[in-house]
């Protein structure tokens, strides 16, 4: 017969015949309670139609099963299908998720993480800024996992891919297709994965003995209706590039449209980061494809045995694999003179 009255943990421990105690455990998910004591509580709880509250949960132990996420901005392509990934793989495990944008501004960083502690978040998920993100913040043994950039937080992991080996491995290809003038489009190089993508770029043209040309490097472009101004001096440089290489999705979302305005789509480009239509394109834009649904995946794997009271599994750093697919646009050759452009007959 089932209560239809409101219903306290201890009439659960009552029905069940155990002690509040072990009630609260099997609430909390603890690992030491037997399987048939747990079946009998969950049995009970559904009998007396018992709904926890959340708030006074939260109080009594500490944290409630809030997870504090911190991306730059869920404007963002690639940050937008990491907060639904992590938002998902949170949810299948008992957890739900606050979703704040940093906005890439350290102040709302702070202020956003320190709300997260306020409200008692049992962990949070973070993109720092900079590898010292949190340093100030009081985290009260908070568990902290950064996620596509290194972290410095002590006993903090980091879920992230080889973005200099990624990079080197991009431009090594465009190299490879005949490139030695290779443009690189990225936003502010203070950034950690701006800079280790440059760092790889920089690799791949000394391994060619290729002079890295600062006249083809475009730093500190930020959004992509900033793109066009930028390629449009490449384009008009006395030695143009043949191919671009652009280091984030959101920066080839203004690439792509940009060269057919400049009608230079004989131009190569490789795009670090996926994005939708771009298998679609003519030619289809080549991708490293560092998957923001296996890198929320993971970032939630990490941080689970630390919400569990476990200790982490893995190590410090956990790379993600990624690959880079190509498509037609980065495996374009170099563009040649027309004939008739010089003179020929």
């Amino acid at each position: 017969m089932k209560w239809t009255g409101a219903s306290t943990l201890k009439d659960v421990a009552n029905r069940a015949g155990v002690s509040t105690k072990t009630a609260s455990r099997v609430l909390n998910n603890h690992p030491s309670v037997a399987p048939e004591t747990r079946a009998s509580v969950l049995t009970a709880m559904e009998d007396l139609n018992y709904v926890p509250d959340a708030a006074a949960r939260s109080l009594r132990v500490g944290v409630d099963r809030s997870v504090g996420v911190l991306l730059d901005s869920i404007g963002d392509i690639f940050f937008a299908e990491l907060a639904a990934a992590i938002e998902a793989a949170l949810h299948r495990h008992g957890y739900h998720s606050l979703i704040v944008s940093s906005n890439r501004d350290p102040g709302m960083e702070a202020e956003a993480a320190s709300s997260f502690i306020q409200r008692r978040c049992a962990g949070m998920i973070v993109a720092p800024l900079t590898p010292d993100s949190l340093s100030a913040v009081p985290l009260s043994n908070t568990p902290v996992v950064f996620v596509d950039r290194v972290g410095s937080v002590p006993g903090a992991q980091s879920v992230v891919v080889d973005d200099v080996g990624l990079s080197q491995q991009a431009t090594e290809h465009l190299i490879a297709h005949g490139h030695t003038r290779i443009a690189l489009i990225t936003d502010r190089l203070s950034m950690i994965t701006s800079r280790d993508r440059f760092d790889g770029y920089k690799l791949a043209m000394a391994k060619h003995s290729i002079p890295v040309d600062d006249e083809l490097v475009c730093g500190g472009v930020l959004e992509a209706n900033e793109v066009f101004p930028a390629l449009k001096r490449l384009f008009e440089l006395e030695d143009p590039p043949t191919a671009i290489l652009s280091t984030n999705s959101r920066l080839s979302l203004g690439v792509v449209p940009a060269l057919h305005q400049f009608g230079r789509m004989d131009t190569a480009i490789l795009s670090y980061g996926d994005f939708a239509l771009a298998g679609s394109l003519s030619p289809a834009v080549s991708v490293i494809d560092h998957d923001p649904a296996a890198i929320g995946a993971a970032a939630v794997e990490a941080l689970l045995p630390r919400l569990q009271g476990q200790p982490p599994s893995g190590g410090q750093t956990i790379f993600v694999p990624a690959r880079l697919i190509p498509r037609g646009s980065g495996e374009l050759r170099p563009r040649t003179e027309d004939p008739a452009d010089q003179g020929g007959s």
